[in-house]
């Protein structure tokens, strides 16, 4: 049996190890650089690189890498070798200073926004010894900040820990108000649950939308979806325990706590929760987890599918972003406690909550867009696009007695009997659970549920702390002028439940009456990707990024066309795969079940057999029917691939992808789909849904 707790964080560059290896004076000075923000000394380096290069060594690392997060949603790696020649044609190992805090890459091949043109190709990367270093597949990876060689970020770790930087310094402007001198950084803490699908890799591979698209451009609903609900938290088929046992030792490895896993709701479909980390390093790890699980997958003989909405009319993969805030001494400032109505600090952190995602719904709502999640959205126990926050009844109730200026009474019952002797009595949480809401608290912590599976959670959590920033901010600047703390205090609680509260919905995210409702209130309802984009160049958006140095207007500029860019080539890649299954995989099948089908009828005709070919004869025409309209469509298809590329503007490009090509693959999907159900398994030229759900 494996020694668990020893083989956590055994290829970890950890705490522990720093400690162990370094000279007291150079662990203190780079404790101090990862908890105050402070420079790194090329001296201080130097000392560490070395001990890091020793350890990674004694450990089978041949190479070192400077890994990263580019604009690409994915990581990046150069690897180098720790050997270098001398004079003599000795080899030696060697690892600078300078190698670990600075590498030199091409920036130009990245996505830039137009940051960086072709010819002006230089990009720098830059340790981040917030995020320990760790051993993967024989090199050593540092975990680095990507930036453009005029110093704009191009990556998604540099905007984070910028954002994080801003939500420390208000955070701790506010507990220094309540009298707290002790606390010297306030993180973000962040755990990401990972949804994901696993299908059989030889299944996998014989559908070119999966290999292309990552989703089924076609696919009849099956006999057997999830209708029957059994799949959820029920046991675990051999093959896949193989993998998450695999999965999660090779996490554990790199000091990824991999905690809770189980079947979701849908067929094939899983889920991976960690244990909560600050949500750079939590971020860091997301990426780590959706590779390893792509890699350990296919030594299962199985492909795992990250894309939103991989199977229509099943449920969609989400990634819930768990948040909270924690103080360097291990206090979370969103617990309520005990008797929360007297917890003035939860409740100012609540309200600031509140006033961040209503003030700045629409840039959350940004956060999470792209054409997998347009799928997703609204459909099947996923979120809708309009953005609301579930606070339960007790918090709710609490917030609007202080709004009325009442004495809130307690009457929550908290233990909850079960009705037989044997069975304990159950302490009740404050809130019930609400799946269809998109900003929901937990007890104690908010869960952003609208994170889509293949995303980066790097976005959401640079949306959630600036804003949060900005509500302390605000806060902080009336309550350091006040002269009555508690009544300004008080005062500001209750004005911001006042003007924010259309934000709270405790109820069916999902019912039409809430969306008119919604409407009313005067939320905002983006349905897809390029309606929600653009809010990445409004000026309140801007002002909120300039103001707390998070990302410049280049940057945000550089980021809506990338992300345009990203939804057009999605929508093509999807399109000009779907015309090309349509001509050379689906037609082709259906005229040979039609040739075959006809010769039956003509047979049955000369024997005779007139009164016998009424079935045959009716789905022969179908058929017909329908691959005729399937070929035009596929066609038309065709020309507006043609047309896109006619099209001047990023905007115009994406709104004619959204309406018309996308419009046009649904209508051809509708007559494929119609064929799947009439042409026998023995010609249909894919495996089925069926086959996809229910081979592992």
């Amino acid at each position: 049996m494996k020694d668990f707790p020893a083989l956590y964080g055994s290829k970890v560059f950890s705490e522990a190890i720093m400690k162990k290896m370094l000279p007291s004076p150079t662990y203190i000075r780079l404790r101090e650089a990862i908890l105050e923000g402070k420079t790194l000394d090329l001296d201080v380096a130097n000392v560490v690189a070395n001990a890091m290069k020793g350890w990674a060594i004694d450990h089978g690392a041949t190479h070192f890498t400077h890994w990263f997060q580019p604009m690409t949603g994915i990581t990046a790696e150069k690897h180098e070798s720790f050997i270098s020649v001398i004079g003599d044609g000795t080899v030696i190992t060697e690892f600078s200073g300078k190698e670990l805090i600075k590498g030199d890459t091409d920036a130009s091949s990245f996505p830039s926004g137009g940051i960086r043109a072709t010819f002006e190709a230089r990009g720098y990367t830059a340790w981040d010894p917030s995020s320990y270093a760790f051993i993967k597949e024989g090199t050593l990876c540092i975990p680095t900040a990507f930036a453009s060689y005029t110093g704009e970020a191009l990556d998604k770790k540099t905007p984070l820990l910028r954002s994080m930087q801003a939500l420390d310094l208000q955070a701790r402007r506010i507990l220094r108000l309540f009298g707290d001198t002790q606390t010297k950084r306030v993180t973000p803490s962040v755990g990401a649950e990972q949804e994901y699908f696993l299908v059989d890799k030889e299944l996998y591979e014989k559908r070119k939308d999966l290999l292309y698209c990552g989703r089924t451009l076609f696919g009849a609903k099956p006999p057997k979806g999830q209708e029957m609900e059994a799949h959820y938290y029920g046991a675990l088929k051999s093959r896949v325990t193989a993998f998450m046992r695999d999965l999660d030792e090779a996490l554990w490895e790199i000091g990824i706590p991999a905690k809770t896993e189980h079947n979701e709701t849908a067929p094939a479909q899983h889920e991976l929760a960690p244990i909560y980390r600050e949500a750079n390093v939590a971020t860091d790890h997301n990426q780590l987890i959706m590779e390893f699980m792509k890699k350990i997958a296919a030594k299962h003989g199985m492909a795992c599918l990250l894309h939103e909405k991989p199977f229509r009319g099943i449920n969609g993969s989400g990634k819930h972003n768990n948040f909270s805030l924690e103080t360097d001494s291990g206090t979370n400032l969103l617990d309520p406690g005990a008797t929360p109505s007297e917890n003035v600090m939860f409740l100012l952190c609540l309200v600031a909550i509140i006033k961040a995602v209503d003030d700045y719904q629409g840039l959350l709502r940004m956060t999470v867009s792209n054409a997998g999640n347009d799928h997703r959205l609204g459909a099947h126990e996923a979120p809708p696009a309009i953005i609301s926050i579930f606070l339960g009844d007790e918090i709710t109730k609490i917030l609007f007695a202080i709004e009325a200026g009442e004495e809130y009474v307690d009457s929550y019952e908290r233990i909850m009997e079960l009705g037989a002797k044997i069975l304990p009595n159950l302490p009740k949480e404050t809130t019930d659970r609400n799946r269809t809401s998109p900003f929901a608290f937990t007890g104690n912590k908010f869960e952003f549920r609208m994170v889509g599976s293949s995303m980066s959670i790097s976005g959401p959590n640079i949306a959630l702390n600036t804003a949060l920033a900005e509500s302390f901010c605000q806060f902080a600047d009336i309550l350091e002028a006040s002269e009555d703390f508690n009544r300004d205090l008080i005062h500001i609680i209750s004005k911001e439940i006042r003007e924010h509260k259309r934000i709270i919905f405790n109820g069916d995210n999902y019912s039409d009456e809430w969306k008119a409702e919604a409407a009313r209130r005067g939320l905002k309802n983006m349905r897809s990707t390029p309606e929600a984009l653009p809010e990445y160049l409004s000026e309140k958006t801007s002002h909120l990024f300039t103001k707390h140095k998070v990302l410049s207007e280049t940057e945000q500029r550089a980021r809506y066309d990338i992300k345009m860019q990203e939804y057009v080539q999605t929508l093509e890649i999807e399109a000009a795969t779907m015309a090309e299954m349509i001509n050379k995989d689906i037609l082709p099948a259906v005229s040979r079940y039609k040739g075959d089908l006809a010769y039956t009828i003509n047979n049955m005709q000369e024997n005779e057999l007139k009164g016998s070919i009424e079935y045959e004869a009716s789905v022969l025409s179908e058929i017909s029917e329908l691959s005729s309209k399937l070929y035009n469509a596929s066609s038309e298809l065709k020309k507006l691939l043609e047309e896109i590329n006619s099209l001047e503007s990023i905007e115009e490009k994406a709104g004619f992808t959204r309406d018309k090509a996308f419009f046009k693959m649904e209508e051809a999907r509708q007559f494929a789909d119609s064929l799947e159900l009439l042409i026998p398994r023995s010609y249909w030229p894919m495996p089925t849904y069926g086959d996809l759900f229910y081979s592992v």
